[in-house]
């Protein structure tokens, strides 16, 4: 099978990226999704502060990616846009690798391969794990980082502790740390180790100052303390040395992001330059405070992956 357009990620950039490509008059685009469906970190967003600019009105991020699948839905349907009966969506597919004959190997209910003329990585970003933080002590139960707790929250509707820490002031450890707060688990102190809050001011606000939950500014988590389970954390102060002991059972890390890209390794020559077919947006290309921004930003690219394939 050959597409003009392959979109890989079907998150709000996918989404938006797929759509830009059919816009710009791809007959064939292919939309890859490693999750049963598509949305991607949206569908575990159950938060408001989506869409104000696209949409007009303040959207949860599900209520957001739902607008985005109706989008793609509608256009399929139009008959007008007879170019977007030739998109397909794959879910549940994993793309294991791309050859530099702009073949992808897919791996989903079957191992299959298709080729396109242009390839769009849109695979978003993973979370920096405790493990690449200089943090001493054993390695219980009880540590999250920010994405997965909040997918086992709203998702899973799971109860993860009853005293929380969250090290990193990023926009999703913020929100974890309402959410925690919100069902009852005792957020002990958000550790950031700048003098500034690392996420948006608006989250910072409506997360931590509504709920009263302090921030600790310059200072970061040294050592972990329990067996089986955590039971507390060694917390620094960066500026004058003073140590303290916080007892919690749940530790949520939220200390980075990092754009998944490792699907280009096979492609990169020598000298680090990717063959002109791919194109990269959204997080996969750096991490946007903005959803907005994501989905503005992959349509241009969706439209300049369909220019460059039907070139």
């Amino acid at each position: 099978m050959e597409y003009d357009v392959a979109v890989i990620g079907g998150g709000p950039a996918g989404m938006s990226a797929a759509a830009g490509a059919l816009t710009a008059g791809a007959k064939r685009v292919l939309l890859v999704e490693r999750d049963v469906a598509l949305g991607g970190i949206l569908n575990q967003c159950t938060h408001s502060g989506f869409g104000m600019r696209n949409f007009g009105q303040e959207l949860t991020g599900v209520e957001y990616a739902e607008r985005l699948r109706e989008h793609l839905g509608a256009w399929a349907a139009n008959p007008k846009t007879p170019a977007a009966s030739d998109i397909d969506i794959m879910t549940g597919t994993t793309v294991l690798k791309i050859t530099n004959a702009r073949e992808l190997i897919l791996s989903g209910q079957t191992l299959q391969k298709v080729t396109a003329r242009a390839i769009v990585l849109a695979t978003g970003c993973r979370e920096r794990p405790i493990g690449s933080l200089p943090v001493v002590g054993t390695r219980p139960s009880g540590i999250f980082t920010a994405g997965a707790a909040q997918r086992m929250l709203n998702i899973g509707g799971y109860d993860l502790g009853r005293r929380a820490v969250i090290l990193g002031s990023g926009d999703v450890g913020m929100i974890v740390a309402r959410e925690l707060k919100k069902r009852g688990c005792e957020v002990a102190a958000v550790i950031e180790q700048n003098e500034v809050c690392g996420g948006l001011e608006r989250n910072r606000r409506k997360c931590l100052d509504e709920f009263n939950i302090p921030l600790k500014y310059n200072s970061t988590v040294t050592e972990i303390h329990g067996a089986t389970r955590i039971s507390g954390v060694t917390v620094q102060n960066l500026v004058t040395g003073d140590s303290e002991d916080v007892t919690c059972d749940t530790l949520i890390v939220s200390v980075g992001l990092i754009p998944e890209r490792e699907l280009l390794d096979s492609l990169a020559t020598d000298a680090g330059v990717v063959p002109s077919f791919m194109f990269a947006c959204g997080n996969a290309h750096f991490a946007h405070d903005f959803v907005d921004d994501v989905s503005d930003e992959s349509k241009r690219v969706g439209r300049l992956a369909a220019d460059f394939a039907l070139r």
